[in-house]
């Protein structure tokens, strides 16, 4: 999934069945360096779980939606993205 604002695509080394990234096109290192007029984003990038939860099928079992932030967060990579889990049997 892409749109103007942000890109979707799997994860190359998955922690679920689905395991999605989520990220804005416009450079934000992290979840500290959001500023106050970030909040459209943010709510894209939850609005666009919403829609990929029902299209990998996930959306009526449950999912999970995640940000890590910084080195002992978990953050790899500098450039801020929410993951989303799920899939699991239930």
């Amino acid at each position: 999934m892409e749109t103007d604002d942000l890109v979707v695509f799997k994860d190359i080394n998955p922690l679920a069945p689905v395991h999605l990234l989520l990220v804005p096109k416009r450079h934000i290192r992290s979840v500290n360096d959001l500023e106050d007029t970030d909040g459209p984003i943010l709510s894209k990038l939850i609005f666009a779980a919403k829609e990929m939860a029902v299209k990998t099928g996930v959306s009526a079992t449950g999912y999970r939606l995640f940000f890590n932030v910084e080195k002992g967060g978990g953050q790899e990579i500098f450039h801020l993205h929410m993951h989303m889990i799920g899939g699991w049997e239930s």
